[in-house]
């Protein structure tokens, strides 16, 4: 699936518009509620970015997380790093209702960056993202799995929840990824 993204701005040819076709990778198809209001997170908007995903709960030793992947985000953003969590039950520690997870995650720990509503994450009935992330790197054992994901839609690396967001190893990847040509 191709996608045209105009993008304005930068010089204009022939005193029109600037386009650039941006390929929506399979890893990328498709959109996800949003943790929020009633819109959907169009995956494909994270085409051509580097991007880091994280399986997380609300109620998990991991939680405090949160605060490492906001910094994380805060500090890579400029140069596109985009970063996506998927709150998930699948571990048994997951909030029963979308407004306690929104709470967690944007009052107790600030976050910005997108955040889906509760997804399935692992086993036959996974979404198709952590389909796609299992099968080109492996699938997550518990909450807060990071996946680095490059610009081209390849993992390029993926970490345990032991890893911390600020973990040397991770931000050498999240470098990686945002180094990666479009």
């Amino acid at each position: 699936m191709r996608r045209l993204r105009l993008l304005l701005g930068l010089p204009l040819l022939f005193g029109g518009l600037t386009a650039q076709a941006d390929e929506c990778t399979p890893l990328l198809e498709g959109s996800l509620p949003a943790l929020r209001g009633k819109e959907r997170i169009d995956l494909c908007r994270f085409a051509g970015k580097p991007l880091v995903v994280v399986n997380t709960a609300s109620h998990c030793g991991f939680t405090p997380q949160f605060k490492g992947l906001e910094s994380l985000y805060q500090r890579y953003r400029e140069q596109g790093l985009e970063v996506l969590g998927v709150p998930s039950d699948d571990f048994k520690q997951e909030a029963d209702e979308a407004a306690e997870t929104a709470t967690v995650c944007y009052v107790n720990y600030g976050v910005t960056f997108a955040m889906t509503a509760p997804q399935v994450v692992t086993g036959k009935e996974a979404i198709p993202l952590f389909r796609g992330l299992a099968a080109q790197s492996a699938a997550p054992r518990w909450n807060f799995y990071k996946y680095v994901i490059d610009r081209q839609g390849k993992v390029i690396a993926h970490f345990s929840s032991l890893t911390k967001p600020e973990d040397p190893k991770l931000l050498q990847a999240v470098e990686q990824a945002i180094a990666s040509p479009p």
